[in-house]
Formats: C-alpha cells, structure tokens, sequence
C-alpha cells in the first residue's frame, strides 16, 4: 500500500462526494432568486408556495453539503501536513476570507430563508433568500481562488525561517520541510492567472446542476400528471436557465483552455493526448491514449486546436515529448544527462495521459449534450409543443430530461479531475510535489482504515440523501391547483 496513492484516493473520494452537494445549492439558491423576485412582482400566493418548496429542496442540500465539507479541513491537517504548512499562509488568508464573507451571510440569512415566511415581509425574505445566494457563490470564489493559486502561484515569496528567498530559487528535496510560501501581494494571489476563468467555469458549472435539477423534478411532475401548473412554471425557468448557462458555459470552457494552454502546456497536451510538437494541431473528438506507445488514436479535426488556441490553423503546439522543456530540466536536474531527458520527463512530469484525456473529452461531450437538450427545449417551447404530453416525442424529451440531472453533476466531477490530475505530479505547479506534501507520521494503515470508515459514512449519508429527497418528490409542493384544468393531462397518464 503506497501512502501516497491511498492519500489522494482518500482525497479525491471525499472531495467528489462534497462536490455534489454545493454546486447544487449554488445552483438552485439562483433559481430561488429568480422565483422569490417573479413572487415579489406579482404577489401572487401560487409563487410563493413554488419557492416554499424548493427552499426545502435547497435546504437538505446544503446541510449535508456543509456536513460534507467539514471532513476536507482535517484532511489537510492529517494526511498532508507538510503542504499545509508550506502553503498556510497562502491557504488561511483564503479561507479566511471564505468564513468572513461567506459564513457569515449564509449563517445570518439562512434561518430567515428556512423559517421567515410568516415572521418578515416579503422583502426582506427576498433580500435573505438573495444574501444566501451570494453566501454560497463568495465561498465557491475563495475556494477556487485557492486552487487557482495551487494551479497557477503568483503574488507569494518563498521564506526559510525568517530569511526570503530569492524568485525563482529552486528548492531541493531536502529544503521542503523548512520552507513555506508567503503573500507578498494579496490581489496577485486572488487573481492569479487562472483565477477568474476557473472560477467562471465552475459557477456556470454550479448554475447548471441547480438548473437541470428543477428540470429533471418538473419533467418528473409533467410525466406523471401532478402539480402541473408548479411543473410548467419551474421548468420553464429552469430551462431559460439551462439555456443561457450552458451556451455561456461553451466560451468560459475555450478561455479555460487558452489559460490552461499558456500557463500548464503539460495539461493540455494530456487533455488533447498530444504527444509531438506539431503545427496545425488537430482537435481529438473521441480517442485513446497509447501511453506505452506515446500515441493518441483518435477522431480529430485537423488544425482545430491550433486554430483554437491562437486563431491561425498553423499555430504551434506543444507536445509531451518536449515538456518540460529541455532548460526546465537542466535548471532543476543539472546531475542528468540530455540523452535521458525522454524518460526523464515521462517517469517524473508527465500526469496519466489517458485518463487526462478521457475525463476531458467526456466533460466535452456532455456540456455538448447539455446545450443540445437545452436547445430542443427551447424549440418545442417556441414551437409552442413543449407541455403537449400527447406527443411521443415531448415524452421521449421529458424522460430524457429527468435522466439529465445526472449530466452536469458528472460533468462537473470529471471536469474537475482533469483539472487536478492533469497538474500532477505537482500540489503546487512547478513548487511542491505532491508526494512532498504529505503528512511524514501517518502510514498508509491509517490513511486506509480512514478510507474505509469515510467509504462507510458517505454510503449511509447519501442513502440518507436520496431517502429524505425522494420523499419530498413524492410529496410535492404544497400548492392546490385546479384539477379540471389538467384533467386531459392526468388522464392521459393513467392509462
């Protein structure tokens, strides 16, 4: 058992678990906004019973997000001690800022959201459903800010006891446990040069797992003939929602991937299963990674990638057979001959490529898919077919519609393991790798015991999920609509 696989494992396990739940809560706290301001213009009751309902939705959500989240803290203190104390200065100023600007707005407004209704005007319930909303969109901002920074390091100098070091001093293995990077400029480290364009990418991300959220539960509500009026309206919303987020989704992914081009080359040509320089470099649609062989057999569009990147189909792009480049490796390896720069690179920087590759283009692929369902909705609407349940298609639409709540969740957790396994073998870019991060007194029994027993816990905490929402689904808003209305609808079902 290697302590560092079992490390990360354990990581990644429970940080993929947590990451269902806040993109959620995101998500949906931003319909709760749009729902809360139509119930404030109209003043109409039906309104405010529809966000009655999905603020319970939204509250068991974020209560087993929070649960969730707490486990990450510790990890950082127990099983990689030595990257929390190399970059602690960096990392506490960031959650810091998380618990001043997003606790404390979460926490303030949340009682308020859950159990004002009947104790504040609507107002100022609006105005509390509005503060949570930005609550859990501040802590996804320092969050990502953080990573960001573990991506992509700016604005920190590196300190051994008191005395700093010089830019661009290069550690050896053996000055790790003695050094730790401190913020020289705290705005260069909040906005870093990835900062911004991860962090649109991930709230987009975050807006279409609410949206397609209240569209899997309102088509859910349409195929079965109950609370009719309550399902046309959210889904109508939702898929507005859906809509717009997912074509903009489309252009903050490409300004992800020009970052990731310029400031992690490596990445990206994992991402792309680029292994030779190359100009005109094609774009792969579907593939496998050779790693053994150092080839990538894929369908490609040629030129597409270069043409991306820089808007010339000519562009240069490179690849892994020469990243790093040969004077990053002299720098840092001077006892290494040239000759044995090749396997130099591959044993030492370069991340598993075929899963890099396959998690990207799956994320790819199913925000392509997300867009395309967005846009069939919207043409059945503008078609004025969207609730004619009569028709085969609209009901092929809706159950695949239902299905579609699983999209964005698993675009977001492949997505998110291409961003970090493709920055490995380094917790820090071109800093700390992640196998001098860890803890030097746990050993790997213990990471494993704890594995099984999180393994255990999360099983019992998402059969508890599904049980309490399920029975929520089943029970339904609390809104008494007008059964003749829907008579044919209803009808049409039972049989």
């Amino acid at each position: 058992m290697d302590l560092e696989i079992l490390s990360r494992l354990q990581f990644a396990f429970t940080i993929a678990f947590h990451y269902i739940f806040p993109t959620l809560s995101i998500g949906l706290g931003t319909f709760l906004v749009i729902n809360e301001a139509v119930y404030l213009k109209t003043r109409d009751e039906f309104y405010r019973q529809t966000a009655k309902y999905w603020v319970r939705i939204f509250a068991l959500i974020f209560a087993i997000g929070v649960a969730t989240g707490i486990v990450m803290e510790f990890q950082f203190g127990t099983n990689w001690a030595t990257y929390s104390r190399f970059v602690g200065d960096v990392f506490g100023s960031a959650l810091a800022a998380e618990g001043i600007f997003a606790f404390f707005l979460e926490s303030g407004f949340l009682a308020v959201l859950l159990f004002g209704w009947d104790k504040v005007g609507p107002k100022m319930h609006f105005f509390a459903t509005l503060m949570v909303c930005f609550g859990s969109h501040f802590s996804a901002i320092w969050i990502v800010v953080a990573n960001s920074w573990m991506q992509t390091p700016a604005g920190f100098v590196l300190e051994v006891g008191d005395q700093r070091l010089d830019p661009g001093t290069l550690l050896r293995p053996e000055d790790i446990p003695h050094t730790r990077a401190v913020i020289d400029d705290f705005w260069a480290m909040v906005f870093n040069p990835s900062s911004v364009e991860r962090l649109t990418h991930v709230i987009l991300g975050c807006w279409l797992a609410g949206a397609f959220l209240v569209l899997s539960i309102s088509a859910f509500y349409l195929l079965r003939g109950k609370h009719i009026r309550f399902a046309r309206f959210s889904f109508v919303v939702a898929l507005v929602m859906a809509t717009i987020t997912s074509l903009l989704q489309l252009v903050a992914g490409h300004a992800s991937a020009e970052v990731v081009a310029e400031h992690q080359p490596v990445k990206l040509a994992a991402m792309e299963g680029h292994y030779e320089t190359m100009e005109s470099a094609p774009l792969s649609i579907v593939g496998w990674v050779d790693e053994d062989a150092q080839k990538t057999y894929s369908i490609a569009i040629p030129g597409m990638l270069s043409f991306l990147l820089s808007g010339d189909v000519n562009h240069e792009v490179k690849g892994l057979k020469d990243l790093p480049a040969d004077d990053f490796l002299a720098e840092r390896h001077p006892e290494v001959d040239p000759a044995d720069y090749p396997a130099l690179r591959q044993d030492h920087y370069w991340p598993k490529v075929n899963y890099v590759f396959q998690f990207y283009h799956l994320m790819v692929a199913i925000g392509m898919g997300l867009i395309a369902v967005s846009l069939w909705g919207c043409w059945l609407w503008w078609r004025g077919k969207l609730f004619d349940l009569s028709r085969r298609s609209v009901r092929i639409f809706m159950v695949i519609m239902v299905a579609s709540v699983l999209g964005p969740q698993v675009a977001n957790q492949v997505g998110w393991f291409t961003a970090e396994m493709g920055r490995q073998p380094w917790i820090v870019y071109e800093l700390l790798r992640t196998s001098e991060g860890l803890s030097k007194v746990v050993i790997p029994e213990q990471v494993l015991a704890s594995l099984l027993m999180f393994g255990f816990i999360y099983f019992l905490l998402f059969a508890l999920f599904v049980f309490l929402l399920t029975i929520k689904i089943t029970h339904g808003p609390d809104i008494e609509e007008d059964e003749t209305e829907y008579a044919h609808t209803k009808q049409l079902f039972k049989q």
